[in-house]
């Protein structure tokens, strides 16, 4: 489709393709003409946008949305009206939701269900933090990115903490999907952040399952499962869910707010537990209440092995006389009471001794600033930033972070990211009035290229520096180019600077500057075999055009004959070769006891009068004599008998 063609909100997003329908909204998927970038565009549906009730919602879902920067939440960018239109401009998320992959794939792995669910409970702790419950999680609102990462949108029906009444929603009305209700949702009741807990509860059942755990003809049906029956074991379904999140589930879908967990935080932390191979917090309450119940019904005691966890009998497993159970329930609630009492100090006592929740730190070598310190944020640790020039990485990006990556730390400790602020930044001096040699070896000492060309100036002695570019002072990159105008005389032309060059080269630079030129060889201990060594006139003289230049070309190193040192003592031919300009290298011949050459150079390598290169390293062999040995007689005396 052309572009003069396609539907444009706000005179910035294009309507490309319609992605999803929901309840009340349709979304899009749109290009942010400013940005140059693929967004979703929620779009209220036509029938609700003269509703003034519906459009207050969705204004309130844009900016309960926009307050909520957060990892695991679907962001929100822009929203407004055009022609009757309301819409929400969102991040866009090139990934399916988590019912399609539920639908497609069936009950996912325990550990990635774990997983999401802790990055929804991320998301919903943040949101509660900000005084906001969702009302109406479930996996339609959890979308997945390309590398995994779980994202909760849709705060359509959001309510803020703050406000003791839904000034949108009618008395006895209920808003959310009822699969996912909570028991206090499905009443009418006032809702809380545990509320959203119930859902996630919920969700996370049909994530290890491949369904939820109450289905029904009518959403009333299903709301009043919620409130009275108790939800199946998730191993009733598929029998290989381990029992440690079993347990979280089960404490997640507790009918009493107040029996669930208190807070999103103490839900990760127990699906962290599970991912560590630990027994979780609702693991340990369960068998503290399946004791307590077989205690208080005389059966045998019951023994817990490893991982196999009895869950505590059904609501209606007791069946005595009424009058029977209100007994056995008051001795069976003292009993539970006393247990969930130890078994809270034990953890107490437990959770000091051992100390904080770890957690390893991200990889975020690479990443901007922002999405580093979402990535800390995602797993519960502060970020602080220092910026470091860096000519490798890119202004923006993470160079480093202290700790390093994978390093085990304490959840809530800060990491500082190491960001760059790009190339390391060189203030040009200045070189302006300086002889072109002075300025370019200012200028190459600071780690700038210079590059001059000739301008006439009869004001000033030919080879200075008139002009330079960038100014002095100037904030440039390492290894920036600065621009010299090096004053001439009129009718003249400077001598380029061809040293180091080959002499095809130089010949050509000189003649580009209308010299003519001559050759001669040198030798030179620094200048390769072939390489210019300079010019005579040197370098920056100011000649008439057609003057002749004399190339000055390396012959190499200078050749110098090797003097004989043989026997001489060590001493005076390592003077003599050092004098000649020579290294020396001593090796040593053994020789006989009181051998006459002991001390003296034997041989020597390279020999006498070759022709070398200067500085090269002549070896020596001097002679070492025996220690010489001493017989001593011993006389003996005898006396006669």
């Amino acid at each position: 489709m052309a572009d003069d063609t396609l539907r444009v909100l706000g005179d910035r997003y294009e309507i490309h393709q319609r992605l999803a329908r929901g309840g009340m909204a349709q979304v899009y998927l749109a290009r942010d003409r400013s940005l140059d970038r693929p967004v979703a565009v929620k779009e209220l549906a036509p029938e609700f946008a003269v509703d003034q009730t519906f459009v207050e919602r969705f204004r309130r879902e844009a900016q309960a949305a926009a307050n909520l920067s957060h990892p695991n939440i679907v962001g929100v960018y822009d929203w407004g009206t055009q022609d009757g239109t309301y819409f929400i401009v969102m991040e866009y998320i090139e990934g399916p939701s988590l019912s399609q992959v539920i639908r497609h794939d069936g009950p996912l792995h325990p550990r990635r269900a774990a997983e999401i669910a802790s990055e929804v409970a991320a998301a919903l702790g943040f949101a509660h933090s900000r005084g906001l419950v969702h009302r109406d999680v479930k996996p339609g609102n959890v979308l997945l990115t390309g590398t995994g990462q779980s994202k909760v949108t849709d705060f359509g029906i959001a309510r803020a903490l703050s406000s003791g009444d839904d000034e949108l929603t009618q008395a006895g009305s209920v808003m959310g999907t009822a699969t996912y209700f909570s028991p206090e949702q499905a009443q009418g009741l006032p809702v809380d952040p545990r509320s959203d807990l119930y859902s996630l509860g919920v969700v996370l059942f049909e994530m290890i399952t491949g369904r939820p755990p109450f289905s029904g003809e009518t959403p009333l049906a299903i709301s009043y499962k919620h409130v009275q029956d108790r939800p199946p074991l998730p191993t009733s379904i598929v029998s290989d869910i381990p029992p440690a999140l079993e347990a979280v589930v089960m404490k997640l879908l507790r009918k009493r707010p107040d029996d669930r967990y208190a807070s999103a935080e103490e839900v990760r932390a127990d699906l962290r537990r599970f991912a560590n191979g630990e027994h979780t917090i609702a693991e340990r309450e369960l068998v503290g209440a399946a004791a307590a119940a077989a205690a208080a019904a005389g059966a045998d005691a019951t023994r817990v092995q490893g991982a196999a966890v009895p869950l505590p009998p059904p609501e209606d497993a007791l069946t005595e006389p009424e009058e029977e159970r209100s007994r056995t329930g008051l001795w069976l609630g003292l009993v539970v009471l006393l247990v969930l009492l130890l078994a809270g100090g034990l953890f107490l006592l437990a959770n000091t001794l051992g100390g904080t929740d770890q957690v390893a730190v991200p990889p975020t070598k690479g990443m901007t600033q922002v999405e580093a310190e979402k990535a800390l944020a995602a797993v519960d640790l502060k970020s602080t930033v220092e910026e470091r020039a860096d000519d490798a990485v890119e202004v923006g990006r993470v160079i480093t972070s202290d700790p390093d990556a994978n390093t085990e730390v304490d959840t809530e400790s800060t990491v500082k990211l190491v960001v760059s602020t790009g190339p390391v930044q060189i203030a040009v001096p200045p070189v302006t009035n300086l002889p072109l040699a002075e300025a370019e070896k200012a200028l190459t000492d600071a780690g700038l290229a210079p590059r001059a060309a000739t301008v006439e100036n009869d004001d000033v002695a030919p080879g200075t520096v008139v002009a330079q570019n960038p100014a002095p002072g100037a904030q440039v990159t390492k290894g920036s180019p600065v621009d010299l105008a090096v004053a001439k005389a009129s009718g003249q032309e400077l001598v380029p600077d061809v040293s180091g060059q080959t002499l095809a080269a130089a010949q050509a630079a000189l003649q580009d500057a209308g010299f003519r030129v001559s050759t001669k060889e040198q030798p030179s201990n620094t200048v390769e075999r072939g390489r210019v060594i300079g010019t005579d006139p040197a370098a920056g003289t100011s000649l008439k055009k057609n003057a002749v230049v004399t190339i000055i070309v390396s012959s190499g190193k200078e050749q110098v004959r090797v003097p004989s040192v043989t026997g001489q003592t060590e001493a005076d031919a390592t003077e003599t070769l050092r004098g000649s300009g020579f290294e020396v290298e001593v090796a040593t011949q053994d020789l006989p006891a009181n051998d006459s050459k002991d001390g003296r150079v034997l041989a020597q390598d390279p020999r006498a009068n070759s022709t070398v290169d200067a500085g090269t390293t002549v070896r020596i062999a001097v002679g070492r004599a025996a220690a010489a040995t001493t017989t001593s007689t011993t006389s003996t005396t005898t006396s006669a008998p």
